[in-house]
């Protein structure tokens, strides 16, 4: 083995490297070839002409489309988010409880809803409200759109809610269990607080595949973003731009929740090392306290 060896695969020589940048290369001149090639395409169809985005400064095509799909979006994404929190919250505590019982069927649930596709879960609610009138037609596409995206995500927060309570020390819970805690207290008290911080980035991917996945519903008629881009195109005749817009729409809601996570990590993690700092007038007195002969002011 060569000394340029790693712990994973030997340093590849002369031959190698030459084989690599020549792969390497011809990997990117095909992509650059297929690239032209769509280009070329969409040229020829008129996509790159300025009339092609003209509609989008008609106020219609923002009123119309753009703008209630956007709220179809957010809407559906806002609603799953908050219920998968919840299921997700119920079904981890529920994994780790004392029960085997309680642990048996949470852990079921969550291997069955991750398991299952969420667009069959969606349209698996859909005939469901349906065949049973459960809500209102005009909030039937909706309501299979929550009720999949919360299922599904709501199974996996339940795992990395799982995953975020068992990275915490196990000193602080039998620190808590010895002064007397019941077990929901340490819970609330305790554990959820540190591994809310832990599990935080993750979460909010989380977050942002659930916004995403808000455009399945356009498999059943739900009017989202997406949907509303593509109705817009078809009506323009602008397919390329219209789904410009929509991707940098959909790029900007997924950059304002990952600066909105990313805040909220930052306070909490100040928070905790507020918390933990000593106040420097107490360690003065206790470092005064422990000078022989020191009776303290006052005694």
């Amino acid at each position: 083995m060569s000394d340029q060896s790693t712990v994973l695969y030997d340093a590849p020589g002369p031959h190698a490297r030459r084989r690599n940048l020549i792969t390497a290369v011809v990997f990117v001149v095909i992509l650059i070839a297929i690239a032209a090639y769509i280009i070329k395409v969409l040229a020829d169809n008129g996509q790159f002409e300025s009339d092609m985005w003209r509609p989008f400064t008609v106020a219609g095509t923002w009123t119309t489309w753009l703008l209630p799909g956007l709220w179809g979006t957010i809407k559906a994404a806002f609603a799953s988010i908050i219920l998968a929190l919840v299921v997700g919250t119920l079904l981890g505590i529920g994994r780790l409880s004392d029960h085997r019982a309680v642990r048996a069927v949470c852990g079921l649930i969550v291997e069955v809803f991750r398991a299952i596709p969420v667009l069959i879960l969606m349209f698996f609610a859909y005939y469901l409200f349906a065949k049973y009138a459960v809500v209102p037609s005009s909030q039937l596409s909706f309501a299979a759109v929550v009720f999949g995206l919360t299922l599904y995500n709501g199974s996996v927060i339940a795992e990395i809610l799982r995953a975020g309570i068992q990275s915490v020390p196990k000193g602080q819970s039998e620190a808590a269990l010895s002064i007397g805690m019941r077990k929901s207290q340490m819970m609330r008290m305790i554990l959820l607080p540190q591994a809310v911080t832990a599990m935080l980035p993750a979460l909010i991917s989380q977050m942002v595949i659930a916004l995403k996945d808000s455009a399945l519903g356009y498999a059943f008629g739900y009017i989202e973003v997406v949907r509303s881009g593509i109705v817009s195109a078809s009506y323009w005749g602008n397919y390329l731009p219209s789904l410009l817009v929509v991707a940098v729409i959909m790029i900007a809601i997924n950059f304002c929740l990952t600066g909105l996570a990313n805040y909220l990590e930052r306070r909490l993690r100040s928070g905790r090392r507020r918390t933990a700092a000593p106040d420097p007038d107490v360690a003065d007195l206790e470092a005064m306290e422990n000078i022989p002969g020191f009776t303290g002011i006052g005694r």
